[in-house]
């Protein structure tokens, strides 16, 4: 089906382009959540200003990501665990518990989709976890992943990551 897209479609289409995609994926998630339009000729009239308007939009949100990834950026968030005799934590440490540590510490809260992390953080030590918030910003965040009960304890390192993952080889990314 031809669709004229009224809104940016993350990895599918920006607002005022004429695609074809499957029938479905129009009759069900496009045209239900007015994403798109069936491309007809009077349709079709409209496209120079939802284009116009779609960019004035995108640059407006882009500032608006750009300021929150500045806030953002940087951040380390010290997150404490049960650790096991293993060394690996009970209960892995998740995307949803740094976006709660997140909002705690810095005020601002991210959906879970932007959070880089291939797989929960097992084992106490240092990550660098990317925070993607739009196509084209993202921020960068520290996860101190500490045993429980050494909070207050210093990790070398915790600033500069390369020296963590040199002197603690047991550090996943």
């Amino acid at each position: 089906m031809r669709v004229l897209f009224l809104e940016d479609v993350t990895n599918v289409a920006d607002a005022g382009e004429i695609k074809e995609v499957a029938n479905g994926f129009a009759r069900n998630y496009l045209l239900p959540k007015n994403l798109a339009t069936v491309a007809t000729p009077e349709q079709m009239k409209r496209i120079s200003k939802l284009q116009r308007v779609a960019e004035d939009r995108r640059i407006r949100e882009t500032g608006d990501w750009k300021a929150l990834a500045n806030r953002l950026e940087g951040a380390t968030l010290r997150i404490p665990g049960k650790v096991g005799p293993t060394g690996q934590f009970y209960g892995a440490i998740s995307i949803t518990r740094i976006i709660q540590e997140l909002a705690a510490a810095t005020g601002q809260t991210v959906e879970r989709r932007t959070v880089e992390l291939a797989e929960a953080i097992r084992r106490p030590g240092v990550y660098d976890i990317t925070i993607r918030l739009h196509q084209t910003v993202s921020a960068n965040i520290t996860v101190v992943a500490l045993a429980e009960g050494q909070e207050d304890v210093e990790v070398p390192g915790a600033e500069d990551e390369e020296s963590q993952e040199q002197a603690d080889p047991t550090t996943e990314e």
